[in-house]
């Protein structure tokens, strides 16, 4: 009987222990999507795991999947490491929000000041505050300030329920990636 019970404790904690390692080795493998999906699944068995909610956050924040910051952000607040992620998902969580807002509904940030990150979106949350064309485009067209060959398309799609915000991400004229979020 003992060794059922000790059979049954070990094949559990291996699988409690296999969640937090695919999540991090489909990090690794830069499968964000898929460790952000994991990652959510296993958020409620790690909840006092700094490390894990973390990694789930740079899941979430590489895939584009950032509402999914939210509730890692409330959960970061143990370590100073944690508490600075914590910070900067907010940054990147609240400029996206922003930018929806001033595109969608002509919302002016220029006389407003914000922290930012190397996150591409705060890249271009920047270079739209500091534009001084008029702000009524359907597109927004931004060269990377540190490299002359990256350059940067931002617009809203309205199809839907919701406005969607498009930034794409060129390197010498040739799209490289492109990021929606609503």
């Amino acid at each position: 009987m003992i060794k059922i019970i000790s059979l049954f404790f070990i094949s559990s904690l291996l699988l409690y222990a296999d969640s937090k390692i695919d999540v991090y080795r489909l990090y690794q493998d830069t499968k964000y999507e898929e460790a952000c999906i994991a990652g959510e699944k296993a958020l409620d068995q790690y909840k006092n795991d700094e490390e894990f909610i973390s990694l789930y956050a740079f899941s979430c924040l590489n895939a584009d999947y950032l509402d999914n910051l939210s509730q890692p952000i409330s959960m970061l607040k143990k370590s100073p490491d944690s508490r600075a992620n914590a910070a900067y998902f907010s940054v990147i969580l609240m400029q996206k929000k922003l930018l929806i807002h001033a595109l969608a509904d002509q919302y002016d940030l220029m006389p407003i000041k914000f922290p930012t990150t190397d996150h591409v979106l705060s890249i271009v949350f920047d270079l739209y505050t500091k534009d001084s064309m008029p702000k009524d485009r359907r597109r927004y067209n931004y060269i990377d300030p540190n490299d002359t060959k990256k350059s940067y398309r931002l617009f809203i799609t309205k199809s839907g329920a919701s406005p969607k915000m498009v930034i794409e991400e060129y390197y010498d004229k040739i799209m490289t990636k492109r990021h929606i979020y609503w």
